[in-house]
């Protein structure tokens, strides 16, 4: 599993750090170099905060079973809090998992091609349809998260949650997978300049 990043125009990878020469002095571009590791690192750390809901939510569920079976004890806010950490698990934690480029591809010709053919068709995908998706959900999103944090909205069962936070996280995952996007964009633009080496090796996952 690759694991790697820029941060500004240094290049880490496991047990080496290197700079990624300048493209001819090309100054923008290592502005960009340094915006991709900032992104990078905003999106390591959410993916941080996913990997801890995933843990709590799995501790709330051998929790709340081992409550209602020995002492017949429930609760719906218990229930729900445990779909919306699933939601935050999913939602947070895609950008960090598009950095490490673990999402799932439907490989019919990529894994056959060069280094930098791989790279052209990322920017290909990233520009023409990672990035208007993304951009569309987190827009389309953003009101149903507003009108849900203006009227309050809390669930309609008996003890549930407030609706909310949940549903901010829509136009907050997206809006950090846009941003991630970019960062990758910026990455395998500086690849194929060769300013930057970037690792665009796919493994699909064990079935």
């Amino acid at each position: 599993m690759p694991d790697w990043w820029i941060d500004g125009n240094v290049v880490h990878e496991p047990g080496r750090d290197f700079h990624a020469p300048p493209l001819g002095g090309d100054v923008a571009l290592q502005a960009l170099l340094a915006l991709s590791g900032l992104i990078d690192r905003v999106n390591r750390y959410v993916g941080y905060v996913a990997s801890v809901l995933v843990l709590l939510s799995a501790l709330i569920s051998a929790g709340n079973a081992g409550l209602r079976y020995m002492f017949s004890i429930s609760s719906n806010a218990w229930l729900e809090i445990q779909w919306q950490m699933f939601a935050g698990i999913f939602l947070l934690g895609s950008p960090y998992v598009l950095q490490l480029n673990e999402h799932v591809r439907v490989d019919l010709l990529y894994g056959s091609y060069s280094t930098r053919q791989r790279l052209w068709v990322d920017v290909f995908g990233i520009i023409f349809f990672l990035l208007p998706g993304t951009a569309l959900i987190a827009y389309l999103a953003y009101p149903f998260f507003w009108s849900a944090f203006e009227s309050g909205e809390t669930s309609s069962n008996a003890g549930g949650l407030i609706l909310w936070p949940v549903k901010m996280l829509l136009p907050l995952g997206f809006a950090l997978l846009f941003l991630q996007g970019v960062s990758e964009l910026i990455k395998r633009i500086a690849g194929l300049t060769g300013a930057a080496k970037v690792d665009v090796m796919y493994e699909a996952p064990l079935q």
